[in-house]
């Protein structure tokens, strides 16, 4: 398993910004918009950029909440995790994407789609919960390059 390197950001990701709603439903009458400029990505999606790693997701087992296999996701080492995160976990060696369920008697790797059964950890095995997803990123033009 070849280690994770932190994002290298030397120079801001300038994007145009355009602060409006856009609904997701029904379309709703006209609102006023503005032009706030541009913003830098790295200061709206970064809290600790030397914390901060992306991973590619491969597999389907969290669709369930709008993670999809080819999906990047956003990492921080820094950020404590709960019961109820989305987490990087190495479980006996190796990398995996879930949400933790933690009780007193027991800790849970919960897949996010039914077809998958959830995996309790034996305290005989080795589970580092190595970083909690803050952000998913999603290509949704067809025609991207990888």
């Amino acid at each position: 398993m070849r280690p994770p390197v932190p994002l290298a950001i030397d120079d801001p990701v300038l994007v145009n910004a355009v602060l409006v709603r856009v609904p997701a439903g029904f379309p709703s009458p006209a609102q006023d918009s503005f032009d706030d400029g541009r913003i830098d990505l790295n200061e709206v999606l970064i809290r600790d950029v030397t914390s901060t790693y992306l991973f590619r997701v491969t597999g389907d087992s969290m669709e369930g909440i709008g993670i999809y296999h080819g999906d990047e996701v956003l990492v921080d080492r820094s950020l404590t995790p709960k019961h109820g995160s989305v987490v990087i976990a190495v479980l006996d060696g190796d990398f995996t994407i879930k949400t933790l369920h933690v009780s007193p008697e027991k800790v849970v790797l919960h897949p996010e789609n039914p077809a998958y059964p959830d995996v309790e950890v034996p305290s005989c095995t080795e589970l580092v919960i190595w970083g909690v997803v803050v952000y998913g990123i999603r290509h949704v033009h067809s025609s991207r390059a990888r």
